[in-house]
């Protein structure tokens, strides 16, 4: 009989936001829509967290402390088992398009988040 290493924890995105309050109504949102969901503060959680997860999306925000999304970005892609999730950036910022062109995300959506439009993104990612 061989051991199998076990199956990672089932989920389909990590929001990686270092606002509280955004990061829990993102969960709390998407859980609502039947989608598991995992968190991190900044990139380098997240980078932690995906040793033990592999999300079928990453949504990340680009201004964190410790780890921005950019350089979050820059590992991810660095890491051939991780390039291959797609990432959606979250941003406040002005110029969001050419922000988000810096880290080639799958998508971009500005914040003020709309949930319909967020939603839409997921789910085109997730099953």
């Amino acid at each position: 009989m061989t051991e199998s290493s076990p199956a990672p924890n089932p989920v389909s995105v990590l929001v990686i936001e270092d606002d509280f309050d955004i990061r829990q109504t993102l969960r709390e949102v998407l859980e609502e829509e039947g989608i598991t969901v995992a968190t991190a503060e900044n990139g380098a959680d997240a980078l932690n967290m995906l040793r033990k997860v592999r999300p079928e999306l990453i949504l990340l925000d680009l201004n964190m402390p410790v780890m921005d999304g950019v350089e979050f970005r820059e590992a991810q892609a660095r890491d051939p088992s991780l390039r291959q999730i797609p990432t959606v950036v979250l941003s406040a910022v002005d110029r969001i398009n050419e922000r988000a062109a810096e880290v080639s995300p799958a998508a971009a959506v500005r914040k003020p988040i709309r949930l319909a439009e967020l939603l839409s993104v997921v789910k085109r990612y997730t099953a």
